[in-house]
């Protein structure tokens, strides 16, 4: 089992093999997680629109802690793993959540997967792997 390096491959991975779940520094750093048909969705609204030159954030606005989805993504696999912490490294974004206000406003668009639905399937995806 490799590491990907992405949180959410890594924790589904340590989580469906029974491995521990690395979460560092405490896990109080925040992400948004935008599933891929969204994302895609977006993208395409974006290149065939009449927004030329514009620069707009597309992703999910909906925030929580890594420690928070480390203990989701292991209820939802029903693994026995042990989320083990380790130091955080320097470079480690504290937050992450984009401002989709010109997505929404300009291309009409916002994520509509919400995130239980999508970790559901990249979880089936990675137990098919």
């Amino acid at each position: 089992m490799a590491q990907d390096g992405r949180v959410v491959p890594d924790f589904i991975n340590q989580a469906i093999h029974n491995k521990p779940i690395t979460v560092y520094g405490e896990g109080k750093q925040t992400r948004s997680l935008c599933f891929i048909d969204d994302m895609v969705d977006g993208l395409k609204k974006a290149m065939f629109s009449k927004t030329s030159g514009e620069v707009i954030n597309l992703g999910n606005p909906n925030e929580m802690t890594i420690l928070d989805l480390a203990k989701l993504i292991k209820q939802m696999t029903d693994s026995k793993s042990e989320i083990i912490f380790e130091k955080l490294p320097e470079d480690d974004p504290r937050k992450r959540r984009p401002d989709i206000s010109k997505a929404k406003k300009l291309l009409n668009w916002e994520p509509k997967v919400d995130l239980r639905t999508g970790l559901e399937k990249t979880i089936e995806y990675f137990k098919s792997i």
